[in-house]
């Protein structure tokens, strides 16, 4: 049980108790240990000092895994671009769930992101990212709690970019009729299995009319054969407007990737920022998890960092991996400390340092 898991399309990503879970279970690795074994990528920034952290927080709790860390430091490939390093692109196939810290990308550099780099190899379609209140931690919203659930592989993100003379640069959004079924499905498996009431479509049809045209078409088929959903449809602006004049409008909303990714950020937002907000990226092959925050070079090596996210990332992935014990006890720890305001680092309004909050998690478990 300990060194595999089960595979199940809707497996809870926020469970009955308002816990961060997964969505899908997969076959990962067992060591020799009898552990279940796990891909681990620090990071750059403070990727490494977070990643620690999770690592100290999981031997506190005695959890049932070995790390097998990778370096995804780019290499060089025919084309003159960069990419992922065979090594890791290896270790996650084997072990198939992983555990990613931030990654940096140079800006208009040539650099393939690494970051979308990752979702493509490993075909991680889905990116599920649940944005609740943490009980104790005052922000200008009460009682969120959002789904973004965002189509990962194509539209703007796809990287088909060329320049058409000089000046003139065209950049291709890509929409196709299965993955937008994928996500579709997904989205609404997603709701049913975790007693939600509502899938909502994000789109700009009226501007973008056959790409995002084909996204709605195949969101409302799926709708039809899942009528115990209420569906709704609703232009990108529209939902920010709403979002932030109330949050409690929205339940699960279901989007293509560019979409996804500003509004998951503005979700964030409302519950304390990117720093408190678990995200995981599933697939048919396996899962990775991930803090979404940036590499954070200004405070990296000073132990200032916050692991929150990453922690939380993990307790998700613990729960795809169906440790739920192990996870519930960890993500309690983690909030309780939250809640106490003692050990609070400086982006949620603390003097605390990354050790100190860590150690202080670990003393509770």
């Amino acid at each position: 049980m300990l060194g595999r898991s089960i595979q199940r399309l809707g497996q809870k990503f926020v469970t009955s108790n308002g816990s961060f879970a997964t969505s899908t279970s997969r076959l990962s690795s067992t060591a020799s240990s009898g552990n279940t074994c796990v891909t681990l990528i620090p990071g750059d920034g403070i990727g490494p000092e977070i990643s620690s952290a999770v690592q100290q927080i999981f031997n506190a709790a005695n959890v049932p895994i070995d790390w097998d860390v990778v370096d995804v430091t780019p290499v060089k490939y025919p084309d003159g671009k960069f990419g992922i390093p065979q090594k890791a692109i290896e270790s996650v196939n084997r072990h198939k769930i992983g555990l990613k810290g931030p990654l940096m990308t140079p800006i208009g550099k040539g650099h393939r992101s690494l970051n979308l780099e990752i979702r493509k190899v490993f075909n991680l379609y889905a990116n599920v990212r649940p944005c609740r209140s943490l009980k104790g931690y005052q922000t200008l919203y009460d009682n969120v709690d959002v789904v973004t659930i965002r189509e990962n592989t194509e539209g703007e993100y796809s990287g088909i970019e060329h320049e058409i003379v000089s000046g003139v640069v065209q950049s291709i959004k890509l929409i196709t009729e299965p993955a937008s079924r994928r996500v579709a499905e997904y989205a609404f498996e997603y709701a049913k299995q975790n007693g939600r009431k509502m899938v909502t479509a994000v789109h700009k049809a009226n501007i973008m009319r056959m790409s995002d045209g084909l996204f709605l078409q195949c969101c409302r088929e799926t709708a039809e054969r899942h009528p115990e959903i209420t569906y709704t449809e609703m232009y990108l602006d529209t939902v920010c407007l709403n979002m932030v004049q109330d949050p409690t409008k929205f339940d699960v909303l279901v989007m293509p990737n560019l979409y996804g990714d500003i509004l998951s950020d503005l979700c964030a937002g409302l519950v304390g920022g990117l720093g408190v907000t678990p995200s995981g990226n599933i697939g048919k092959g396996g899962a990775v998890f991930e803090s979404v925050h940036g590499t954070a070079p200004d405070i990296a090596g000073q132990d200032k960092a916050n692991p929150t996210a990453l922690l939380l990332s993990a307790c998700m992935m613990l729960r795809h991996m169906q440790l739920t014990d192990y996870a519930d006890r960890i993500e309690s720890s983690c909030l309780n400390v939250i809640k106490e305001a003692k050990y609070l680092t400086a982006d949620l309004g603390g003097k605390a340092k990354c050790s100190e909050f860590t150690h202080e998690i670990c003393e509770k478990l």
